[in-house]
């Protein structure tokens, strides 16, 4: 269920991403873009890069992931490198035979790679496979003339010692097909996972980051025999003096002021989303960003302004914030008291009166005088009685004997025998073939069809043996009332019994026996066997209210699972709102309960005034809530989603901008008229705090205020909308940095992204930390780097 409800909220949300001028229009990127994962420690980051990608971008389907990961990531993932996408392409790479354990781990990574040729055959057919996918996806870009790569990896993964060989390969093969290879590398430091192995974890990002800046010295250059044609022949791929990326990116989980960023790794990697956008955006014909005056982004400007004094290219960070209107939790809230209100329509008392209770139950006395007709033989039947054999007794001999005796002159056991088989055993197999169950169910359910509004949650009350609304009592009642009836009865029976002949009513004449016993022999029927056929009936009657007792605690256990069932299901839907608000954070998670229960008890309301009281229980659209119970909890999830999505998010109500949700949602708990509620420009000043303290650069820094620091900050969201207008007010009137904008055609947030570049390696906090262990490890014969670097020698040295 926790899948399924997270699959819901995400559709509702990237559907409210992609619906242009009524939610949030998509960007579209210019050129070709491929993103390339080495390593198993970005495996997360692939995944969560592609889904943004898809979700922000309407060309994203053209975009182009390669994966490159050791084989021991084959054997714990269920996705092949052959699998059916078109998009995604997984690369493995054998493991080399480490004899030194993590002494030698990195360099042992590096020369397994040059002795084992398998590795670039698999790499070559990768990138030329990447490359002919992306022929095909041509159609989706405006030119094919450049290619934007991107390349991400974590800076303590060993396999990253293959950086400059994978990436000069896939710059080398996909340059086949475009002028030229943008080629970007975005390093990622996850310092709150370094708790365990910190000394070696530290150790190696220090390795790396100083490969990384030696791959971005102006004089650096890598040649080697990378290609490989099909005749397995080696092909040299130069480069030649000059940093080896564009731009060099380090993001941490940390930001510059040593706390876990907003968002956690998740962040850095919806960062890596947005510069790539930035730097390889579709611009729009409408020129909507035309008033925010210098909003491009210039790739070349910033790689200019971000050179330290002695000329080479410094590193760059970045930071992020969005403030929107937080989907997932308004679908999940909304799906949530969607549910209650359907709970609660179905917990209303109907207006049944106790008669008509006993007869949706089919245990009035009307449907079981009618039940008992079908159980017991007809009285007429008894005449029959009247042409049975009796003995030759004379009647003055009767005339003395009590009834019991002259029964038995007259028939011996033959009276008895006649009722037994005719009476007794008849009503005995009718109710052995009479199915109570059955009969009690389909009364239910025709009388429930009848009552549209009685549900499970009214049978649990009426059968309920502690409850108010309990039939209990009235069926007990009459189950102590017929015990005394049918002991009346037989008393009454006996007394007949007893009493003598001749105190029987029947025409006496003189001189004719015959006539005479006759006519006895028919008073005695007439009295003795109504009689107890009457008692035959009060018994069965009586064992039809004890079966009524058994169907009616059935109906209850069954009632209370159905209830139990909705109460699990309202304690998940619960569980996931909640989960979701906390996600969306305190600001701009607050309220929405209070809100999104009012606006969707206002909506269900409409649809009811428009359609009727029973709207929600009509066959278009929660229809037969027991039946979908009946076939378990996930059918009646997916009903609540699917009415939840066509009846109640579509509406006008629920459609605002994200400045007009999050004022009203806001003041919620307020009345209007009262001073403590909030204007729309405090909102605002509380958004733009907000976004500027959350896109903090997430990097930290020996130095705060670096002096060959650079800044860029740009906004993405709607350039009509009102926040953003007073945003760039704020930013012309202060701003000592570059600003810009990135219109989308977005209602539902805006985003912010800040560019700062121009520190070193040495100038970074976990450099310095990282550097202590670095030289131990080094001092104990740990080796981070190949021979060809240089490094080893300068850092023993």
């Amino acid at each position: 269920m926790d899948v399924r409800l997270r699959q819901f909220a995400e559709a509702y949300a990237a559907a409210e991403e992609k619906t242009a001028g009524q939610g949030d229009g998509r960007s579209s990127i210019h050129y070709p873009a491929v993103f390339l994962f080495i390593g198993d420690h970005v495996r997360d980051a692939a995944a969560h890069i592609r889904s943004v990608n898809a979700q922000k971008w309407d060309n994203g389907a053209g975009v182009m992931y390669v994966e490159v990961l050791p084989e021991s990531a084959a054997d714990s993932s269920s996705r092949s490198p052959e699998a059916d996408d078109p998009q995604q392409i997984l690369s493995y790479l054998s493991l080399p035979e480490v004899a030194s354990g993590k002494k030698m781990q990195r360099p042992d990574w590096s020369e397994h790679f040059r002795q084992d040729g398998r590795h670039l055959l698999e790499l070559n057919r990768a990138f030329r496979q990447a490359a002919r996918r992306l022929a095909d996806f041509g159609r989706m870009y405006s030119s094919f003339d450049r290619l934007h790569l991107s390349v991400v990896t974590r800076v303590e993964d060993p396999m990253n010692i293959l950086v400059p060989q994978i990436a000069l390969l896939a710059r080398s093969i996909l340059g086949q097909s475009f002028k030229s290879v943008q080629m970007d590398i975005y390093a990622l430091i996850h310092e709150g996972e370094q708790e365990e192995n910190f000394g070696y974890a530290n150790s190696a990002g220090v390795a790396f980051l100083q490969e990384l800046e030696q791959m971005q010295r102006e004089d650096y250059s890598l040649s080697a025999p990378l290609q490989r044609t099909e005749d397995e022949l080696s092909v040299m791929v130069h480069h030649t003096a000059a940093p080896l990326f564009e731009l060099a990116y380090v993001l941490s989980d940390r930001n510059e002021r040593g706390v876990a960023v907003n968002g956690g790794v998740n962040s850095n990697y919806d960062m890596i989303c947005r510069i790539s956008l930035l730097k390889n955006r579709q611009r729009p014909d409408h020129g909507s960003d035309a008033a925010f005056s210098g909003s491009d982004y210039n790739n070349t400007a910033f790689k200019n302004n971000i050179r330290n004094a002695d000329g080479s290219q410094g590193l760059v960070s970045a930071g992020y914030a969005r403030v929107r209107r937080p989907d997932l939790a308004i679908a999940l809230t909304v799906l949530e008291h969607f549910f209650l209100g359907i709970v609660q329509r179905m917990k209303s008392e109907p207006s049944l009166n106790a008669r008509e209770r006993e007869q949706l139950l089919g245990m009035d006395e009307l449907s079981m005088d009618r039940r008992l007709e079908h159980l017991i033989p007809d009285e007429a039947r008894l005449e029959d009685m009247n042409s049975l054999m009796t003995r030759s007794v004379s009647f003055a001999s009767l005339k003395s004997m009590s009834l019991r005796e002259a029964e038995y002159a007259l028939f011996e056991k033959g009276g008895d025998a006649f009722f037994r088989d005719n009476y007794e055993q008849e009503t005995e197999r009718r109710l052995t073939e009479w199915d109570a169950a059955q009969e009690f169910k389909r009364i239910v359910a025709e009388q429930m069809g009848e009552h549209a509004d009685v549900h499970f949650y009214q049978l649990a009350a009426w059968s309920d043996e502690a409850g108010n609304a309990s039939l209990w009592e009235v069926l007990r009642s009459r189950i102590r009332d017929l015990n005394i009836a049918v002991e009346q009865a037989q008393l009454e029976l006996e007394q007949w019994y007893n009493s003598r002949t001749d105190e029987l009513s029947f025409q006496k004449m003189p001189f004719m026996d015959k006539h005479n016993v006759r006519n006895l022999t028919r008073a005695l029927i007439q009295t003795i066997y109504p009689h107890r056929l009457h008692i035959l009936r009060l018994q069965t009657r009586l064992r039809l209210y004890r079966g009524w007792e058994e169907q009616l605690a059935a109906l209850h256990r069954g009632s209370m699972e159905l209830v139990r069932r909705m109460d699990q299901i309202g304690q998940d839907l619960h569980i996931a709102a909640a989960e979701s608000i906390r996600i969306a954070d305190d600001y701009i998670g607050q309220n929405i309960t209070d809100y999104y229960s009012r606006l969707t008890a206002e909506v269900m309301q409409e649809i009811e005034d428009k359609r009727g009281e029973g709207a929600f229980f009509e066959e278009r659209s929660m229809g037969d809530i027991t039946s979908l119970l009946e076939q378990g909890s996930p059918a009646l999830i997916e009903r609540l989603i699917t009415v939840c999505r066509q009846e109640l998010l579509p509406s006008q109500v629920l459609s605002q901008t994200f400045e007009q949700e999050l004022l009203q949602r806001a003041n919620v708990t307020i009345d209007y008229a009262n001073k403590q509620a909030l204007s729309q420009e405090d909102l605002f000043k509380e958004l733009y705090r907000t976004l500027e303290d959350r896109a903090t650069i997430h990097i930290r820094l020996l130095d705060y205020t670096h002096k060959h620091r650079y800044e860029e900050k740009y906004m993405f969201g709607n350039a009509n909308g009102e926040f953003v207008r007073y945003a760039a007010g704020v930013d012309n009137t202060t701003r000592i940095y570059k600003t810009g904008f990135i219109h989308e055609d977005r209602t539902s947030g805006v985003e912010k992204l800040n560019l700062m570049g121009g520190f070193g390696i040495t100038d970074l906090i976990y450099y310095r930390n990282g550097k202590t262990y670095y030289d131990t490890y080094v001092q104990n014969g740990y080796t981070f780097h190949t021979e060809e670097s240089g490094l080893n020698r300068i850092n023993h040295a």
